[in-house]
């Protein structure tokens, strides 16, 4: 009867409760674990999107890239005749091109110089798909003309908003005088602080030091009913190894596993979210190790009325996963305001998603978990012997 009665008294719920300083510095520790994770994964993956933002955008199935390119901000540029000995193989309806660089904007108010990526493409028959900048594509077949990324960071000017008053601006890109045509949305990203659409012949302008015949992107387009695995069999094949052969997939997973594999941001996020791991295991283990030394006699007592370690380990586990579900809780609504604060200054697209926020609770239910297993040993050492 006893033994029924006690099944039925929440004991994991009252122990954790019971303490109620120790219960909100337990939250408070649980949290703050929490909102270093969201911080280092949320950053990590605006990292990823942003260097993928171009990827995404390419109009074409299979894509040509110099085979020791790593990224697209240090892409190597190959020979355009690559592009031309594709155009012959069965299943092809069309090849295009793409050039891209790293260049130096100055602001137009301040006079400052920043970073922006500068894309160029044919403007009757781009190479990219950016819904906003269609309207303005036939304006950049002037020279010098250039459509600017509204999203870029602050730092580079008030551009947008000049144009809005006066349709037209004036500015500075790579010491060449250049015309904002109008504007388009991408965003900045860790390595440049905005984007530059413009034509392929402003592009080698802004560049001198470039060959026409030298490309970054070779795009290929299929025909209808075309088998995409089929025609990139054939093209690497046909190809020399100086280049790779690419789906837009494989090309976006190329990017990521850069940023997120050699790049020192992966690392440094990486070994952040292991560091909000441990200091959330050590927060919950100082709190479960207390409760069960300060609760010691009581668990003999139960000890010795023939409740088994088992019993009473896992109660010490329901009050691990108690502790995870009310520290995520706080965690996660605290880290939802900081990435909308982090997104408006740093115009990174930083966002909660439900498997970012699936994945910390798991980890948060493991670090508990982990904290009650290492907790566990000093309840095991509980003896009857001590009531007396």
């Amino acid at each position: 009867m006893m033994r029924k009665l006690f099944r039925k008294t929440p004991l994991a719920w009252l122990q954790v409760r019971r303490e109620r300083t120790r219960l909100l510095v337990a939250i408070a520790g649980i949290a703050f674990a929490d909102i270093l994770i969201f911080f280092q994964l949320g950053l990590m993956e605006s990292a990823y999107v942003s260097a993928t933002g171009m990827h995404y955008r390419l109009q074409g199935d299979l894509f040509l890239i110099n085979a020791i390119s790593d990224n697209v901000n240090t892409i190597r540029p190959f020979p355009r005749s690559r592009l031309f000995q594709a155009v012959g193989t069965d299943g092809i309806a069309s090849v295009n091109t793409l050039y891209t660089g790293i260049g130096n904007w100055r602001n137009p108010n301040n006079r400052t110089f920043w970073q922006v990526q500068i894309y160029g493409l044919n403007p009757s028959n781009p190479a990219m798909d950016v819904p906003d900048a269609r309207a303005k594509l036939s304006q950049l077949k002037m020279l010098n003309y250039v459509l600017y990324d509204r999203a870029a960071r602050p730092n580079l000017g008030d551009v947008a908003g000049q144009l809005e008053r006066s349709n037209s601006l004036t500015a500075q890109l790579n010491n060449v005088t250049i015309q904002v045509a109008g504007v388009f949305t991408m965003g900045a990203s860790f390595s440049a602080d905005g984007n530059l659409i413009v034509s392929d012949s402003t592009f080698l302008r802004l560049f001198p030091e470039r060959q026409p015949d030298e490309i970054d992107v070779g795009l290929i387009v299929l025909e209808p009913g075309a088998n995409l695995e089929q025609v990139q069999a054939v093209l690497r094949a046909k190809l020399p190894d100086d280049v790779l052969v690419l789906t837009k997939a494989e090309y976006i997973a190329r990017e990521r596993e850069y940023w997120s594999q050699v790049s020192p941001i992966g690392v440094i996020f990486g070994f952040g979210t292991i560091v909000g791991f441990l200091v959330g295991t050590v927060i919950v283990y100082q709190i479960l190790y207390s409760d069960v030394s300060d609760h010691l006699p009581e668990y003999a007592t139960l000890k010795a009325m023939g409740y088994s370690d088992r019993y009473l380990i896992g109660v010490l586990f329901q009050e691990a996963l108690i502790l995870a579900i009310l520290g995520f809780i706080p965690g996660f609504a605290i880290s939802l305001g900081l990435y909308g604060l982090i997104s408006q200054a740093t115009l990174l697209p930083v966002r909660m998603s439900v498997n970012r926020a699936t994945l910390v609770l798991i980890m948060t239910l493991l670090m508990c978990i982990a904290s009650g297993a290492i907790a566990m040993r000093k309840l095991q050492s509980a003896d009857p012997a001590d009531i007396f």
